[in-house]
C-alpha cells in the first residue's frame, strides 16, 4: 500500500536506534509482478532485521546512474515486514530499485516490465488454474515449521508449481506458539499475495480445563478475540483472502508430562467450537471454517446443525485426490457420523488436506515437508469465499499496553525441597481475561536461577509452579508479562519464607551399551501421498 513519506524530522525520530547502529541492521527488498489482468500490479516488500515497528521505508530508483527518491514508501509492521503495492501503467521498460530506512540500505533489484507476459483475458477465473490432483484448485498450509533457520519461502516458485492458495497459521491458544505465528504472518501473507496466491488463516485452539459451560464460552470468545485482533493487524480481509479457520483437533485439557490425563466432554468441545465460530463471524462479517478430521468430529463432538453451517476443512491422508472417485471422510465400511455427514455416508467438505508429506523444495519451501490441500468446488465458488471484505475499525485493533489487573487466589510454599505454587488470575479493565501473556516469580537477586512453569487452565488463569527457591526470607514479586505488548505489566509484591528442606540424594543411571539401542525411527509419511 502506498504511504505518504513523513517529513525528515519525524523520520529521524522514528529511526532512533537504526542510525548509528546500521551495521547491525539489515533491510531486504523483493519486487514481484503479481499475476493480474490489465495494467501490471507490482508489489515491493521486504523485512527489516532486527524487527522494528513503525519504521519508515522509502524506495529509491537508479536512472542514468543516479539514485533518486521515489514517492513510494511504507512503514514496517511489528514483525519488521513492509509492503507497497503499485500499478504500473508502463507497457515496457526496466529500472533498478533499492529500499532505505534511515542509513540502512537494502539489496538492489532490477525490475522489467515485459509486454509479452501481459495477461489479456478479461475473465478473473483465468487466474486460478485447476492444477491440483483431480483437476482441483491446489493449496498448501504453512506455519513456523516451514521456516527452518528463519529461511523465507519462495512463493513465486510455489505459484509456478500450480498452487493457488495458502492457509497461514496466524494465531495460537498458547503464547509461545502464538509469538511464532505472529512473527511470520505478515511476512508470509505479503509474499504469497505478491506472487498471486490467495491467503487464508487459521487459529490452533486449546480447550480450558473446566467443566463449567460459562468458562468454556469465555475462553472461546477470548481465543476468538485473539484471532480477530490478529486479522485486524494485517488490515483485515482483502480481495485475495480466504476466511479464518478454527483448527480444533485436541480435546485433552490436562497433561502429566506428554501424557493426557483428562479429556473434556463432547458437549463442551462443541460449545467451544460454536462460540468461537459465531464470535468471529459476527466480528468480521465473513463465515469462518473449521479444520479437523473425521475421527475427532465423530468421537469428540456432538452432531450440531449450527456447526454444519460452517465450511469444513477436513484432514484425511492416504487417499489420493488424483483418483476421481477418491474423497476424504469415508471408511472402508460403515460411516463416520458427524455434523457434516450426509445421507450417502460422505462428508460435506470444502477443503481437503490430503497429505502432510508434500515435497518442500518443489513448492519453494525450505522445510522438507509441507501440508497439501485441494479445494472442492469450481473457480467461481472459490472466488465466492473471498467476498465479504472486512476492514477493521479502530475499536477492532489490538490494544497497546492495556492496563492489567492481577489477583493472587492462593499461594503454597514451605521448604527448599518442595515447589512453591501460586494460583493467579489476570483480567482486562472490562473484567474479561487477558488474551496473551504469562506469569513468573521474580526474586530481588537476579543471579538466582529458578525453575518456573506457568500452566494456563484458561485465558487469564494461571497455576505457577516454582522450584529452586533458596532458604531465606525473600521480598519477591509475582509478575504478569505480555511480550506482545497487548496487555500492560502487572506486579504483586509477596514475601516468602522458605525453610531448609531435605537434601536430595543423587542416583546415577547406567549408560546403555554401544549398539544395544532398540529405538526404531518411525516413517510418518508411510502410506501418505508424497507429491
Amino acid at each position: 500500500m502506498k504511504r505518504i513519506i513523513l517529513g525528515w524530522l519525524s523520520l529521524s525520530l522514528l529511526l532512533i536506534g537504526i542510525e548509528g547502529a546500521s551495521a547491525a541492521n539489515t533491510l531486504s527488498l523483493n519486487i514481484t509482478k503479481t499475476p493480474t489482468i490489465g495494467e501490471s500490479k507490482v508489489t515491493l516488500y521486504g523485512i527489516l532485521k532486527p524487527a522494528r515497528n513503525n519504521v519508515q521505508v522509502r524506495i529509491q530508483v537508479n536512472l542514468n546512474g543516479n539514485w533518486t527518491n521515489t514517492s513510494l514508501g511504507a512503514k514496517t509492521k511489528s514483525s519488521g515486514s513492509w509492503k507497497i503495492e503499485v500499478v504500473s501503467t508502463a507497457l515496457a521498460g526496466s529500472a533498478t530499485y533499492r529500499a532505505v530506512a534511515g542509513s540502512v540500505y537494502s539489496n538492489q533489484r532490477k525490475f522489467t516490465i515485459d509486454p509479452e507476459s501481459a495477461i489479456t483475458q478479461s475473465d478473473p477465473t483465468s487466474m486460478i488454474e485447476l492444477a491440483g490432483p483431480g483437476g482441483r484448485i491446489h493449496g498448501v498450509d504453512i506455519s513456523r515449521w516451514q521456516h527452518p533457520g528463519d529461511k523465507l519461502i519462495d512463493f513465486t516458485k510455489m505459484y509456478k508449481a500450480g498452487v493457488r492458495f495458502v492457509m497461514i497459521k496466524a494465531s495460537d491458544g498458547k503464547d509461545k506458539s502464538d509469538i511464532d505465528a505472529r512473527k511470520w504472518l505478515s511476512i508470509d501473507m505479503d509474499g504469497a499475495q505478491a506472487a498471486g496466491l490467495y491467503t487464508g488463516f487459521y487459529h490452533y485452539a486449546y480447550l480450558p480445563n473446566s467443566t463449567d459451560p460459562e468458562t468454556v464460552i469465555t475462553e472461546a470468545r477470548t481465543q476468538a478475540q485473539k484471532a480477530i485482533w490478529r486479522l485486524a493487524s494485517v488490515g483485515g480481509y482483502n480481495e485475495r483472502t480466504l476466511p479464518y479457520a478454527l483448527d480444533l483437533e485436541n480435546n485433552c485439557i490436562q497433561y502429566s508430562g506428554s501424557k493426557c490425563t483428562k479429556y473434556t466432554s463432547k458437549k463442551l468441545v462443541t460449545l467451544f467450537a460454536t462460540t468461537w465460530l459465531t464470535t468471529v463471524k459476527e466480528a468480521t462479517g465473513r463465515t469462518p471454517m473449521l479444520y479437523s478430521y473425521s475421527q475427532f468430529l465423530e468421537n469428540a463432538m456432538i452432531r450440531n446443525s449450527e456447526l454444519s453451517k460452517y465450511p469444513l476443512w477436513q484432514a484425511h491422508y492416504g487417499i489420493n485426490p488424483a483418483d476421481p472417485l477418491g474423497q476424504p471422510g469415508q471408511k472402508l465400511s460403515g460411516c463416520y457420523v458427524h455434523s457434516w455427514t450426509n445421507s450417502s455416508c460422505t462428508s460435506e467438505w470444502v477443503v481437503w488436506q490430503y497429505s502432510s508429506c508434500g515435497i518442500g523444495k518443489k513448492y519453494g519451501v525450505p522445510s522438507g515437508r509441507l501440508d497439501l490441500n485441494v479445494y472442492r468446488g469450481d473457480v467461481n465458488s472459490f472466488l465466492e469465499l473471498t467476498k465479504g471484505i472486512w476492514i477493521p475499525q479502530i475499536a477492532d485493533m489490538m490494544p497497546i499496553n492495556e492496563p492489567s489487573n492481577m489477583q493472587l487466589d492462593s499461594a503454597s510454599y514451605s521448604t527448599s525441597d518442595k515447589p512453591a505454587t501460586f494460583q493467579l488470575n489476570v483480567l482486562r479493565p472490562s473484567g474479561l481475561p487477558v488474551v496473551t501473556g504469562t506469569v513468573k516469580l521474580v526474586l530481588p537477586d537476579k543471579s538466582i536461577l529458578l525453575d518456573q512453569s506457568a500452566v494456563r487452565a484458561k485465558s487469564g488463569s494461571f497455576k505457577l509452579t516454582v522450584k529452586g527457591i533458596p532458604v531465606g526470607i525473600w521480598s519477591a514479586s509475582l509478575q504478569f508479562i505480555d511480550n506482545s505488548g497487548t496487555h500492560a505489566k502487572a506486579i504483586i509484591p509477596i514475601e516468602l519464607t522458605i525453610a531448609q528442606g531435605e537434601k536430595p540424594t543423587t542416583t546415577v543411571s547406567p549408560s546403555p551399551k554401544p549398539g544395544t539401542s532398540t529405538k526404531v525411527t518411525a516413517d510418518s509419511c508411510r502410506g501418505q501421498i508424497i507429491n
